[in-house]
Parts: C-alpha cells; sequence; structure tokens
C-alpha cells in the first residue's frame, strides 16, 4: 500500500508555531494533525524528532529530479 507523510512548521494566526502533519494513502484525502509551539524553534524541533521517527519505520525523503 502506497503511503504519504508530509510534515511543516508554520505560522498560526495567534503569533505562535505549528508543527503540521498529514499523512494517509496516496491518491486519498489525509488525516491532518497540528501541534501548537510557542516557538519556531521549538516546532523546528518537534518535526525533527518526528522526522527521524518516521525514517526508522521506512518513509524516505521525497526524490527530488
Amino acid at each position: 500500500m502506497a503511503r504519504f507523510y508530509l510534515m511543516d512548521v508554520q505560522p498560526d494566526l495567534f503569533g505562535g508555531w505549528s508543527f503540521i502533519r498529514e499523512w494517509g494513502r496516496i491518491g486519498r484525502g489525509g488525516t491532518l494533525r497540528a501541534l501548537p509551539c510557542p516557538t519556531q524553534e521549538a516546532a523546528q524541533a518537534a518535526l525533527e524528532q518526528q522526522r527521524q521517527a518516521k525514517e526508522r519505520r521506512g518513509y524516505a525523503p521525497p526524490i527530488r529530479e
């Protein structure tokens, strides 16, 4: 089964930052979760921790041409 996992750090409307995750099967709508963080560094640290966990489970970065 082909799956995707998308992660991003974005500013929110209230001056904080959010760590955004979306995952699911390719070709279908995914599940979206946002984790509010007080600083950009905290959100980036959460992204890095999740990236490492997903790479251990077999996910790979996208191939760029």
